[in-house]
């Protein structure tokens, strides 16, 4: 009996490490997210405020480090993921991006993805997100099926809180 008791106890402290249900306000299965993140101690630092839809980032950490990195975009006219994703700053550079097939403008990449639809708000007329995954190689192709597993996943999800669904 004390086996079965230790046995269920360890089993439930080991779920303390699984990723987050919910990332930067949108609700997200951790199954998809575990894939690209290590277990740990999870927190964030969101500047982002969808009601003002103000451009800014959202930052899931464990400890001091980060794990994803978002950035959530509103703009007026069409946003130029390729432009973005080709950028040099630390903010939107994804690496060797390919246009997926999903409802929205989206390109997944190495190391994150980038979509962007349209979107009324009172900062314009569409919006992006941009999604990085610091702690993988900007080389590594493996994890590019996990991460477009997880923009097809966050991205409606997130359109969905704001309204644009």
């Amino acid at each position: 009996m004390a086996f079965a008791v230790t046995t269920l106890a360890s089993s439930c402290t080991d779920s303390v490490g699984a990723a987050p249900p919910v990332i930067c306000g949108t609700r997200v299965d951790p199954d998809i997210t575990h894939r690209l993140i290590d277990p740990g101690s999870f927190h964030e630092q969101n500047r982002v405020n969808r009601s003002e839809a103000t451009s800014a980032p959202c930052t899931l950490l464990s400890g001091q480090d980060p794990v994803i990195r978002f950035h959530y975009w509103w703009a007026d006219g069409q946003v130029d993921l390729k432009y973005m994703a080709e950028q040099t700053g630390g903010v939107s550079r994804i690496a060797n991006v390919r246009k997926i097939d999903l409802p929205y403008d989206t390109l997944v990449g190495n190391d994150g993805a980038l979509a962007a639809t349209p979107c009324i708000s009172k900062a314009g007329d569409h919006f992006a997100l941009t999604i990085q995954f610091p702690k993988i190689n900007l080389t590594d192709q493996s994890h590019r099926a996990d991460i477009e597993k997880f923009m097809r996943a966050y991205f409606p999800a997130t359109v969905k809180t704001l309204g644009c669904a």
